[in-house]
């Protein structure tokens, strides 16, 4: 059967880590796969922004795209991050995720030290040239620092298996250019998730389904049969949650704020890996009192609970000295085995 590809909702899946933030939780992760798999989302992408990408080893990412590829066995697509910044790390995370089942490799530009647009270019001719499988673009220059232009984004889409290209700029009107210039493009800014859809993205690479997988579900259906008034009332009880996931007045990071929901809906994921810390109780209220528009995945006001700063550092120092006890404990054991 041919695969539908990369579209619809994408889910930049949370990774599941223990009570320290620093173990991967690996039963979790196959059985989280699979209660998004159940709530309809049309595809995953693992080792997101949102998956905590950049605080995992590289040991932890081979990991988890083993346990991905085997979990999901084909039955929706699946994509992974394999940004590095050098082109021959990009190649060899690559060609891994392609040898365990994924359909497509999404990759930033080099950042830090970045090359000017001729090395861009390069990066990614060089990927797409030695990787048997799609590459997604992945244009954020906010995180990033590197632009893809829509100039750029024409020249590199001309390129066999450059198929897609996650704009997360949150800019409508140069969404829109893209989608002139042709390949797939898949929104990635919460803010203009249906209004993207409308004007020809084929889908949305979305963190926030970790908290509502079925509203986003149902949203795509809704504007995809063209029943856009439908469509635009669910999306006002969407809105609320998306809005603060995107831009807040209480420092939480986009990647806190959409693990720390999903663990409210009850969804177990653990806490972020520092240096990513937890969110102020008053944070968390008004994260709940959003999410308590959803019509499915909704938070209860009437059980909010706020909690003090002082009691959220309680949790992290906690949290450090499991972690701490954690390591001496294995290295004793390592010692005694000697």
């Amino acid at each position: 059967m041919t695969s539908p590809g990369i579209k619809g909702v994408c889910v930049a899946m949370c990774t599941p880590l223990d009570t320290t933030g620093e173990q991967l939780e690996q039963g979790r992760l196959g059985d989280y796969i699979d209660e998004l798999i159940d709530a309809g989302v049309h595809s995953i992408l693992v080792l997101a922004g949102t998956g905590e990408y950049a605080y995992l080893t590289e040991a932890e990412k081979r990991r988890i795209i083993e346990i991905c590829g085997k979990r999901i066995n084909g039955r929706i697509p699946y994509c992974t991050q394999t940004s590095a910044m050098s082109t021959t790390d990009t190649i060899e995370a690559s060609k891994f995720a392609a040898d365990h089942g994924a359909e497509a490799a999404m990759i930033l530009p080099p950042w830090l030290e970045s090359p000017f647009e001729r090395g861009v270019l390069y990066h990614y001719e060089q990927v797409a040239r030695h990787v048997p499988i799609d590459i997604i673009l992945y244009n954020t220059p906010q995180a990033s620092g590197v632009e893809i232009t829509p100039a750029m984004y024409r020249r590199l889409i001309q390129i066999d298996n450059i198929a897609y290209m996650k704009d997360s700029e949150g800019d409508l009107a140069k969404l829109q250019k893209f989608v002139a210039v042709g390949g797939k493009v898949l929104c990635g800014a919460d803010p203009i998730a249906p209004y993207a859809l409308m004007a020809g993205a084929v889908g949305w690479i979305w963190g926030a389904a970790n908290i509502m997988p079925h509203e986003c579900v149902q949203l795509y259906e809704h504007i995809t049969a063209g029943r856009l008034n439908e469509g635009l009332e669910l999306w006002s009880k969407m809105h609320p949650t998306n809005a603060f996931l995107w831009e807040n007045d209480f420092d939480v990071e986009y990647l806190v704020g959409a693990k720390s929901g999903a663990n409210m809906m009850g969804r177990n994921l653990g806490p972020n890996r520092r240096p990513q810390l937890p969110m102020s109780g008053e944070a968390r209220v008004a994260l709940q009192t959003a999410m308590s528009t959803l019509p499915i995945n909704r938070s209860n006001r009437d059980r909010l609970v706020y909690r003090s700063w002082e009691e959220e550092k309680d949790w992290l120092v906690g949290a450090v000295d499991r972690a701490s006890t954690r390591s001496a404990d294995a290295t004793a054991v390592k010692g005694a085995d000697k």
